[in-house]
């Protein structure tokens, strides 16, 4: 018993390292690839190639000025950025990298559960309040008023990602991840089957994680920028470690959800034997997409205006996740045990289709309009 707990810490000491480190390289690889978007230089001065600009950005943030707010509820404001931080790294030890055993003859995960679904999205939810009490704990209006818009941010858009879900729960019959990968190791990537679910997953996953178009909680780009506004130093850094390590959760859940988990490619086996059970090494791969596409979006969407925002959350995201759980639920209900799969995969894209065309059709903005916002 000992031996395990020990196996099991050292798991979890290594899965927050790991995280930790690719957070801090994760801004630089962000920042590089936001300059080739935008036709410009990212950080290449502090070694070589500007492989050690992490490092200056760590010592930079150790020994700035960590300041102290007079009006400030000190044992929260002090305890806020551990909530977010804590709670993002707990939620990614749920997530499967491989076959049991696989991981020099332990695990490839830090603890399985039965509900390790229902566990992610609990721990992953429970960050806002590190955000809210943040914002509430400065003592000042301006982070409190950024405090309130997460709170309401996440609230509307938690339905759409908890739907999103429901209807891949309901498909698969398990809210165990391992499950839900061998379902798809038989039966194909579930991207397939619930594209609706995976797209409404995705714009949810933005919104949780407070990434652009939908980071109205920091707003960065404005004059005061939220709850962070009286944070400074390390307290500082623990926020936005948070929102790396938010944002490499939801890449891995939407990997083990939609995109087959763990495994590879099953015909890369006859070329090199196993390759396609390799330990992490297809989990990572996933998850080096998705957060591709988060950098993407970032480089590419302005953000949304506050009362489009909750509008979209409420108006678009949430019945069209409705609408694929009610008709996942009636198919799988009407139908027999050995139905077949495609008709949700037609479905799903027709509706992605439809979207699609219904947006591409919309009427320009008036000349004036145009005009104002500096188009010719």
């Amino acid at each position: 018993m000992f031996v395990e707990f020990l196996v099991v810490l050292g798991k979890a000491v290594l899965l927050a390292l790991t995280l930790l480190g690719g957070f801090a390289y994760m801004t630089l690889i962000e920042r590089r690839v936001l300059g080739r978007f935008q036709i410009r230089r990212g950080p290449n001065r502090v070694g070589w190639n500007g492989l050690l600009q992490p490092i200056a950005d760590a010592v930079k943030t150790i020994f700035k000025e960590d300041v102290q707010v007079s009006m400030a509820d000190l044992g929260i404001y002090f305890l806020a950025p551990l909530i977010s931080i804590t709670f993002a790294l707990l939620a990614f030890g749920a997530i499967p990298g491989g076959p049991p055993n696989s991981f020099f003859g332990a695990h490839p995960w830090v603890f399985s559960l039965d509900i390790g679904l229902l566990f992610i999205l609990a721990s992953t939810s429970m960050g806002v309040y590190g955000i809210f009490l943040g914002g509430w704990a400065s003592g000042s209006k301006y982070p409190l008023l950024g405090g309130l818009r997460s709170s309401a941010q996440i609230i509307s858009y938690e339905l759409g990602q908890g739907l999103s879900i429901l209807g891949l729960v309901i498909l698969v019959g398990s809210f165990n991840l391992r499950d839900i990968v061998g379902w798809q190791a038989h039966n194909g990537w579930l991207l397939l089957f619930q594209a609706v679910a995976f797209a409404t997953y995705m714009v949810s996953a933005f919104a949780e994680t407070n990434r652009s178009p939908f980071d109205l909680p920091e707003a960065e780009q404005e004059l005061v920028a939220g709850y962070l506004t009286e944070f400074s130093s390390v307290k500082w850094a623990l926020y936005q470690m948070a929102e790396y390590v938010n944002a490499f959760t939801a890449s891995a859940l939407m990997a083990t959800l939609f995109l087959g988990g763990w495994h590879g490619p099953a015909f890369l086996d006859a070329l090199i034997p196993g390759i396609s059970q390799w330990v992490f090494v297809w989990l990572w791969l996933k998850m080096a997409v998705l957060i591709f596409i988060f950098v993407w979006v970032r480089a590419t969407m302005p953000r949304m205006r506050y009362d489009k925002l909750m509008q979209f959350g409420w108006k678009v995201l949430f019945p069209t996740a409705l609408f694929n759980t009610l008709f996942t639920a009636g198919y799988v209900s009407f139908t027999p045990a050995d139905r077949p799969l495609w008709p949700l995969a037609v479905v799903g894209f027709a509706v992605l289709l439809i979207a699609l065309a219904i947006d591409s059709s919309r009427p320009a903005l008036p000349a004036a309009n145009q005009r104002a916002l500096g188009g010719d």
